[in-house]
Order: structure tokens, then sequence, then C-alpha cells
């Protein structure tokens, strides 16, 4: 069973059910729950207005907190031991799905449990997807949940639909 589980916030609403079903396997399992929350202060959107990198990483970081707090009181309330954390990317050069890599491997996580967009075709080429990219890289197992919502019968192209 997972003993050592690694929860990625970012206070989006994937990010939330993926706190629920992290919170699940961690009571089934008996495990710790590490839940962290990557700032990446050279990142321009959703944050637009700022253009100094210092000024976003406070900004960031208070969003952090938030999600974090949120994390903390949801353990206590289903008596889940773990903590959480805030870590951050080391330059403009390095991104998320790197920085949430070695926190992984620090902690000796045997499981990951994130939340994902599932967004597809342009909407993923433009906007990137940091679950993708961190799957790619992840040498435990890691568990994606979708935002809520979705319909797969309306997302798949219509040739699929009358097969």
């Amino acid at each position: 069973m997972y003993r050592k589980i690694v929860l990625a916030v970012d206070g989006s609403d994937a990010s939330k059910r993926a706190l629920d079903e992290a919170l699940d396997i961690a009571a089934l399992a008996r495990g710790r729950l590490h839940a962290v929350y990557i700032v990446h202060p050279w990142c321009v959107s959703p944050y637009a207005g700022y253009s100094e990198p210092e000024a976003l990483r406070k900004v960031l970081r208070e969003d952090g907190q938030i999600a974090l707090e949120a994390v903390h009181k949801a353990m206590a309330e289903r008596g889940v031991p773990g903590d959480t954390e805030i870590d951050e990317t080391q330059s403009s050069a390095d991104n998320i799905p790197s920085c949430l890599h070695r926190f992984v491997q620090r902690h000796g996580a045997e499981l990951v449990v994130m939340g994902t967009h599932g967004r597809r075709g342009v909407g993923r080429a433009v906007l990137g997807s940091v679950a993708e990219q961190f799957l790619r890289m992840a040498a435990c197992p890691v568990m994606l949940v979708r935002s809520g919502g979705i319909d797969l019968q309306q997302a798949r192209p219509t040739e699929e639909k009358n097969a």
C-alpha cells in the first residue's frame, strides 16, 4: 500500500478533487500525505500585472498558503497525518514539473496525486500540461484526477460518436 503520498496542489477545482482522492487513499493505507504548492515566479499568466519576480513571488506564496491551509484543514478533519510545504522553481529556466519531481524524490514518495484540467488539442498545445510533463519523468505511480464537468461523450470527435 502507499504510505508516502505526495499531493500537488494549485488551488484549482481539479486540485481540490485530487485532495479528496489523496485523503481517501491515505486514510485506507494509513499513509502520510505531503502536500506541495510549487511557486514559479518567472511565469506571466495569470498574474500579468507583475513584471518583477519578487512581487510575483510574494503573491504566489500567498496563494499557496491559502491553498495549503485548505489542505491542512481537510487532513485534520479526516484524521490523516501529513504536512504542507511551498516549494519553488530554481530559475526562469526551471519549470513546475521538474521542481515537483525533485520534491517527490526528496520525500521518497510512493504515489503522487495531482489534478489535471484534461485539456486537449490546441488548448493543451498552447497552455501545456504540467501533469503530462510530470508524468513523463515520474519514477513512481501517479494518479491524475480530472476537474469535474467534462462530458467525455461530447468531447469525442463526431465520427467516433456515430461509429
